[in-house]
This record gives structure tokens, sequence and C-alpha cells, in this order.
């Protein structure tokens, strides 16, 4: 049974940063590209970034390109996001996505 876990998601200040991590289990983390995404309020499902099984390829979604970065220990079945200089646009509950299988999220709110 695959599950995916999402942590990490906080309040902050526009400009901060937050790392979200999402353990992954149930299956063979290490043969399968992962991705993360976003729902804001009121909004539609949005893709942020995605990384390929080894980790060694990567892309961003235009929002938040130069910001975030996304990356991966296979060892441990973790998958990261780093976001840095968040804005309040960001604000939403962020999934760790394999394919269209995702956790319950975790809410990031920007806001001074």
């Amino acid at each position: 049974q695959v599950q995916l876990e999402e942590s990490g998601g906080d309040l902050v200040q526009p400009g901060g940063s937050l790392r979200l991590t999402c353990v992954a289990s149930g299956f063979k983390f290490e043969n399968y590209a992962m991705s993360w995404a976003r729902q804001a309020p009121g909004k539609g499902f949005e893709w942020v970034a995605h990384i390929d099984p080894a980790g060694t390829s990567t892309s961003y979604e235009d929002p938040v390109k130069g910001r975030f970065s996304i990356f991966r220990d296979n060892g441990n079945s973790f998958l990261f996001l780093q976001m840095n200089n968040l804005q309040p646009e960001d604000t939403a509950v962020y999934y760790c996505m394999r394919g269209n299988q995702k956790g319950q999220g975790t809410q990031v709110t920007v806001s001074a």
C-alpha cells in the first residue's frame, strides 16, 4: 500500500524559508519519479516540481523557479522541497506526489 506522509509546513513571513519532507512507504521509492504539487484556497491543483528516480534531473514550474529546490534521499525513501524567498502567493497545501497519488498534505502559510 502506497503511503506518502508530508510534514514541515508552517506559518512563515514573506522572504522566509521552509523545508518540506515526504516519507514514502509501500513501494520501491528509488524506482519512481516524484513530484510536489500544491493547492491554494479557492484555486486549482498546481504542479510545483519534479524529480527523476535517481535524483539527477529536476524541473520546476515557472512560479517557483529559482526559489524552490526538490531533492531526494533514496536510501531512506525521503522526498524534500526546499522553499526560499517565500511569498504570500505560495500559501497552499503542499502534496508529495507519486503520479496522481498523494498524501494528506502539509499547510504552508506565508503572511506578515
